[in-house]
């Protein structure tokens, strides 16, 4: 019963501190890092719409490992299997859950009308922990990157050498 409780407090802890959490799926390759918030026991996830991350390999009643790194040095803190269910939009744990997610949600287009269109276009999930904590691994667990079709890598501008050489002269 100790150990059960100090898994509790671990998860809930690390989960609340971290900004980020890795998830893979039941049917997931790779896990993912994705945003959530702790909210009433559980991870709270909103995703799958236009413009919001994605949520491949978690489906309502299904499961999913869970992982909670460190928010200053950004190490694996504790790995935890978690049963994911969808809430329904518009239902009051969905509502609850919206509110928590609003807040921390960054750099939304839509501001104010965003749990309307989470509503509309997206899945609001909960990862509620099941089980003991999982150890540690022993090696390292780095895996090549999702495929996405977004890029950092463009051409430099023309003018920017000689913008540069400007900020030197002065």
């Amino acid at each position: 019963m100790t150990s059960e409780l100090l898994d509790r407090a671990l998860i809930e802890e690390a989960a609340k501190k971290s900004g980020l959490i890795w998830v893979r799926g039941a049917d997931s390759p790779a896990a993912r890092a994705l945003w959530h918030v702790w909210h009433e026991g559980a991870v709270c996830l909103v995703g799958d719409g236009p413009g919001e991350q994605p949520l491949e390999g978690l489906a309502d009643g299904g499961r999913a490992e869970v992982t909670a790194r460190s928010k200053d040095k950004g190490g694996r803190l504790v790995t935890f299997p978690a049963t994911v269910s969808e809430l329904p939009a518009g239902s009051a744990e969905w509502e609850a859950a919206v509110a928590e997610l609003k807040t921390k949600r960054l750099n939304a287009p839509d501001g104010e009308r965003m749990p309307a269109r989470w509503a509309r276009e997206c899945r609001v999930l909960r990862l509620v922990p099941a089980g003991a904590v999982l150890p540690l691994p022993d090696g390292s667990l780095a895996e090549a990157p999702v495929p996405t079709p977004a890029t950092t890598r463009t051409p430099i501008p023309a003018g920017l050498p000689r913008l540069l050489a400007k900020r030197r002269k002065k």
